[in-house]
């Protein structure tokens, strides 16, 4: 398997932590190499481990954004 390499860009911020320590965090990434794109996934400690997540375009997260301004809370 390829070694994927990665670079957190800018740390937007979390949205919520587990007690084992991980965050879920929402950030701009640039994966091996390319233009940076948003990407919310789990991190361990230290971003030395990461689990499934999902990156998104600058226009999926805003077309994300509009779906969530519609949401009723």
């Amino acid at each position: 398997m390829a070694e994927i390499k990665f670079e957190i860009k800018k740390e937007l911020g979390s949205i919520s932590d587990s007690p084992k320590g991980w965050t879920k965090e929402l950030n701009l990434i640039s994966w091996n190499g390319k233009e940076a794109k948003y990407d919310l996934r789990d991190w361990g400690p230290g971003h030395e481990k990461m689990g499934k997540g999902i990156t998104l375009t600058s226009d999926e997260i805003k077309s994300l954004k509009e779906l969530l301004n519609q949401l009723d809370f």
